[in-house]
């Protein structure tokens, strides 16, 4: 039985449904591109991330705020629609990620949502650095293949599929935010992971149990490296990153 994860926070719908047809729903108020690349500005400069984020990379931002908020008015992708919300909970949650350790390429996103923290990461890191984004829900595939088109994002591969443990893509690098508990998270990417790889989770605070259960099930797989506690900058918002080593395969091959 899969073990329950109380752990974490989702700003980002994950399986559930959204409103029927015919029900009411809240408007989603939207920027114009001026607007928005001007106040993304300042919030990317009041966070911590002004220096790091030129011009021509923050207009790829607004223009994927704009995109999300607009496919937000058909399907519910996020729990979050003000512009602040989605840069400070979304595009530099996602970020941060960059800044607290390195991260090991091709990179794999699993269970990528509306593309989070998959598509900001890539649009920081560049051409040059692949980045795999695994969904498993059709419209939100559309929707990021869309976002890839209009962003030129270059060297971004889109996989139409949940990562389960038969999901064979080789990568050396694997990173999520999706709320599944870490024990099955490690066993589901023990089959792409290349040995000496690493899984970052994205976690909430309350992740203690995870690390103790995860640790029972893999310890002679993973290695924990990194247990770092942190928040969101200049907000409240407290997080943990976990960075996993995998030093052994399960039948002891080399991937």
């Amino acid at each position: 039985m899969a073990h329950k994860n109380t752990s974490n926070w989702s700003p980002y719908q994950g399986k559930k449904k959204g409103p029927k047809k015919g029900t009411h729903k809240k408007p989603v108020k939207i920027f114009g591109f001026a607007e928005a690349d001007d106040r993304l500005r300042d919030i990317f400069e009041n966070h911590g991330f002004g220096g790091k984020i030129d011009h021509p990379i923050r207009n790829q931002f607004t223009r994927f705020y704009q995109l999300l908020m607009h496919q937000q008015e058909k399907d519910n992708f996020t729990r979050l629609t003000s512009l602040r919300e989605i840069a400070i909970k979304h595009f530099i949650d996602s970020m941060i990620v960059n800044k607290l350790t390195p991260l090991k390429f091709p990179l794999l996103d699993m269970g990528t949502g509306p593309g989070f923290p998959g598509i900001p990461l890539k649009i920081m890191v560049g051409p040059e650095k692949r980045i795999i984004l695994a969904e498993g829900v059709q419209k939100r595939v559309n929707f990021l293949k869309k976002v890839r088109d209009e962003l030129n994002l270059e060297n971004l591969d889109i996989i139409g599929r949940n990562v389960t443990e038969d999901f064979h893509y080789p990568v050396e690098g694997v990173i999520t935010r999706a709320v599944e508990d870490a024990r099955n998270t490690l066993g589901n990417v023990m089959n792409c992971l290349q040995t000496g790889g690493c899984v970052y989770l994205m976690k909430g605070p309350n992740v203690d149990p995870e690390i103790e259960m995860a640790k029972k099930v893999w310890g002679e797989h993973y290695k924990l490296e990194t247990n770092k506690a942190y928040t969101l900058p200049n907000t409240p918002h407290e997080r943990r990153l976990l960075v996993y080593r995998k030093i052994k395969h399960r039948d002891s091959d080399e991937n």
